[in-house]
């Protein structure tokens, strides 16, 4: 099934940070259709619905992704079953070890949050532009890592 854009979700506990990846989406070139949760039970009670879509890109704050050993995570990925799901966690600043644990708990991409709007649309730009060519070629994503 090809559409003209990706379904997207954002899981941060923080309204600010919720407000500038929408305010992002509005402005790149991708069209985002994009549904933000501030808590992890909202987002997997969108995940159990069958009749929700399932997202192609989910943005998870490190807070998140790092909660209990990161078991929500764990959780987001198997509700989506599938292996098109493409997770991005971010966070102001992560350690080597901490962007190791991301990637190795299976997470594609490692995201810094930017000091700077313009820094920030940039790297979401960047990122939704490569998923974008994934989601249009069928190329394999259950590989794909990425460090912005």
């Amino acid at each position: 099934m090809n559409k003209e854009y990706l379904n997207v979700v954002l899981l941060d506990h923080h309204e600010d940070h919720r407000s500038l990846f929408q305010n992002v989406f509005k402005e790149i070139k991708i069209n985002v259709k994009c549904l933000s949760f501030d808590d992890e039970e909202s987002l997997m009670r969108y995940l159990k619905k069958k009749q929700n879509p399932i997202p192609e890109i989910a943005f998870l704050s490190y807070t998140v992704f790092n909660k209990d050993n990161s078991e929500v995570f764990l959780k987001i990925k198997s509700e989506c079953k599938q292996d098109h799901l493409v997770t991005v966690i971010y966070s102001d600043s992560m350690s080597a070890s901490q962007e190791e644990l991301v990637f190795v708990k299976g997470a594609n991409i490692a995201m810094e949050l930017s000091d700077n709007y313009k820094d920030m649309k940039n790297k979401i730009n960047e990122i939704m532009m490569i998923m974008w060519q994934y989601h249009t070629s069928g190329l394999n994503k259950n590989n794909f890592i990425m460090k912005v």
